[in-house]
């Protein structure tokens, strides 16, 4: 009898130490307060670098620019632009020798990281734990790691670096499992809660000739 009380004793020990594990609330109190900073924003603009990673070690890195508002965003990079009004997503691609936009329903894009979603993402889907802070861009960062509880997520892990003094999102780390790892960091955010709607909207018209591939 006793060897059994012993088991059960060991049993709901075990559960309670890897259900706090799933859900560290010192990591939770973090990113409660990144949010709720971002969403208080109403809107930002920003300057990101890019880099990608794969298992090799090939990689690719580049800069853009970034404009969110709301579930809204508007990505810029050297070879495309992609437009979201939170009904549809625009990706746009201009050559020296083309031009062509994929259009698709925003719906579809559910489950995946985007710029309007990340300061949110870690709500569901996700168990949580507050790693070492670490300097980041010259600053002092909480560093929070992300787990898929789901084993098909496009992304296995997150990590993303939070400024200990202004709640910032400075940058975060996406592992999909096999290798890769794709990077993004922050530089220059501003506030800009009036950012016109149409600013979210591609307009074929503007580019004559532009190949329109509409997946809808």
């Amino acid at each position: 009898m006793k060897s059994r009380s012993l088991s059960l004793i060991l049993i709901f020990l075990f559960c309670a130490i890897t259900a706090f594990a799933q859900k560290d609330p010192k990591a939770k109190a973090v990113l409660d307060d990144m949010s709720k900073k971002y969403q208080s924003m109403k809107g930002f603009t920003a300057g990101f670098d890019y880099t990608y990673q794969d298992a090799a070690g090939t990689g690719d890195r580049q800069s853009g620019e970034i404009a969110v508002s709301g579930e809204k965003y508007r990505l810029k990079l050297p070879d495309q632009e992609i437009y979201n009004d939170g009904k549809t997503v625009w990706t746009f691609i201009q050559t020296a020798t083309y031009k062509e936009v994929t259009i698709n329903e925003a719906s579809q894009m559910e489950g995946e990281l985007t710029p309007s979603n990340v300061y949110k993402m870690y709500q569901s889907g996700f168990n949580y734990r507050l790693l070492a802070d670490k300097t980041y861009q010259g600053k002092s960062v909480h560093v929070v790691e992300l787990i898929a509880q789901k084993p098909n997520a496009p992304f296995k892990e997150v990590k993303l670096m939070v400024d200990k003094s202004t709640k910032d999102l400075l940058g975060w780390e996406m592992f999909d499992g096999q290798g890769g790892m794709f990077a993004y960091s922050f530089k220059n955010l501003k506030a800009a809660p009036s950012l016109p709607a149409d600013y979210f909207v591609f307009d074929a018209k503007k580019y004559p000739g532009i190949e329109v591939i509409d997946l809808r």
